[in-house]
């Protein structure tokens, strides 16, 4: 009988503390977290999306992207995030103020793309990237996403945004068109930019 209590006793302190330390402390560590206020322009750091980088959230998540691709920069000593240009500091709390769900990412079969929107903020890299990842990762093994594209062949009307298509890889003259959905999901990644100095992520 005693035993039967003891046991009961320890699975129940076992819960407390796991319940404690996993999800009461953190809660109650990060519920200050606010918004850091750039002194140069006033502007706030981390800031929700909005717009089309709100709408192409969702479509990262339906194309999966985050099954290759993760977005968090490990510190120095902890891998070669950094090193690799990934990013000029640890990625912390702070910085997923908006997320949700966080989207962390578990595998890096592609580079981390936390400060992707830093590291290629002009749009026509992302619209060739996706269209065909060779054109500007040569190697690469990520898919292509030709389906978030039309084209505009030599002779036919191209309207003003078309991107040319470098020839080796299609017909000389080819343009692409980004859809709705290209378009959401290029202003997403060009708002990964988790760069802003935060004081809690000094290395």
């Amino acid at each position: 009988m005693n035993r039967t209590f003891l046991v009961i006793l320890g699975a129940f302190l076992t819960i407390a503390f796991s319940l404690s330390g996993l999800v009461l402390i953190p809660n109650w560590q990060f519920q200050e977290h606010k918004p850091v206020v750039n002194p140069r322009d006033g502007s706030q750091y981390p800031a929700p999306y909005y717009g089309l980088a709100l709408q192409g959230r969702d479509v990262y998540v339906d194309q999966g992207c985050a099954y290759c691709h993760t977005q968090q920069v490990r510190p120095k000593g902890y891998g070669g995030d950094i090193r690799r240009n990934w990013g000029n500091r640890r990625t912390v709390a702070r910085d997923y103020m908006y997320e949700y769900p966080i989207l962390l990412g578990t595998m890096r079969t592609g580079p981390d793309l936390a400060n992707i929107g830093a590291r290629q903020p002009a749009r026509d890299w992302h619209y060739l990237h996706l269209f065909n990842p060779q054109i500007t990762s040569a190697g690469s093994v990520m898919p292509r996403y030709q389906y978030l594209f039309r084209t505009v062949k030599a002779g036919e009307m191209v309207p003003a945004g078309a991107i040319p298509l470098p020839a080796a890889f299609h017909s000389e003259g080819t343009h692409i068109i980004p859809t709705a959905r290209g378009e959401q999901l290029v202003e997403y990644l060009r708002a990964q930019n988790r760069t802003f100095p935060l004081p809690e992520a000094k290395q």
